[in-house]
């Protein structure tokens, strides 16, 4: 059983068998799938699966706070295991890449930002945009 499912198991979920490979599908995901991408990944697994139902377990999973979903700026809702471990992404507005990092320093500066404004900072989200480097250089 992978993470998201015992965390479904955990919150009192029934998890039949097309949301156990919605799950995997999710949970071996390296990168920020949407619904589309999802649906063709777990089809693969599961012919049976419709996308209605990857819209709904997808939907399921967010309430539930098994999932993140993400917004990058390209019309698409894009999602990850939700997770212990902060992290904040770098999204290629050319190629759609989404590059996650942690740097302790801006967590710093964040947090010291916040108490200068008068507030303890109790949950952030942080997304850059840009293009590589060369891409910028050439205009």
């Amino acid at each position: 059983m992978d993470r998201i499912e015992k965390l479904c198991a955990e919150r009192g979920m029934r998890m039949t068998e097309q949301r156990r490979v919605i799950a995997r599908v999710l949970g071996e995901s390296h990168d920020h799938p949407d619904v589309e991408e999802l649906y063709r990944r777990a089809s693969a697994q599961d012919p049976h699966i419709s996308i209605a139902t990857v819209y709904r377990t997808v939907r399921l999973f967010e309430e539930a706070g098994v999932v993140e979903r993400h917004d990058f700026g390209d019309g698409r809702s894009r999602y990850e295991e939700a997770g212990d471990d902060h992290h904040d992404h770098l999204i290629d507005t050319k190629t759609g890449k989404v590059v996650e990092f942690f740097d302790a320093e801006i967590e710093q500066l964040k947090t010291a930002i916040a108490e200068r404004l008068g507030y303890k900072l109790i949950g952030h989200k942080l997304e850059l945009y840009g293009v590589p480097l060369e891409s910028a250089d050439k205009g």
